[in-house]
């Protein structure tokens, strides 16, 4: 495989309301609402920014917040990684709407720096940025 495989994360949650208010004041965007795909399926979805005439080719993988019967938030799962451009900036704003400091920045060598917050839900999240 020549090319990073990961298209699409999902986190879940069990606030919808806090989760979104969370996450869009941490990265300074708006999600958009999409439709649950599966007819008679209840889910509520809420999907991250995404460069729609690049696609897929773009910088970035596609995602949303989801809550759905069945799947818990929670630590211990997957940990996904938000690019930012100073991953200790988007910690503080972490840490101002609800979330907690897991790993403050720190360096990773020629990788750049991270940090680790807990969003509302419960989820561990990166950060990650070059400087």
């Amino acid at each position: 495989m020549s090319s990073n495989p990961v298209v699409h994360f999902e986190i879940y949650v069990a606030d919808m309301a806090r989760a979104k208010a969370f996450y869009e004041a941490v990265f300074d965007c708006r999600l958009g609402h999409m439709p649950s795909p599966t007819p008679g399926m209840e889910m509520d979805m809420w999907m991250f920014p995404m460069d729609r005439e690049n696609g897929m080719t773009g910088y970035g993988s596609g995602g949303m917040l989801v809550k759905q019967e069945g799947f818990s938030p929670g630590a211990g799962g997957t940990l996904v990684y938000f690019g930012c451009e100073d991953c200790g900036v988007q910690a503080a704003r972490a840490v101002a709407a609800g979330g907690a400091l897991v790993q403050a920045k720190m360096p990773i060598g020629e990788h750049g720096f991270c940090a680790l917050v807990r969003d509302t839900e419960g989820n561990v999240i990166g950060l990650h940025s070059m400087a």
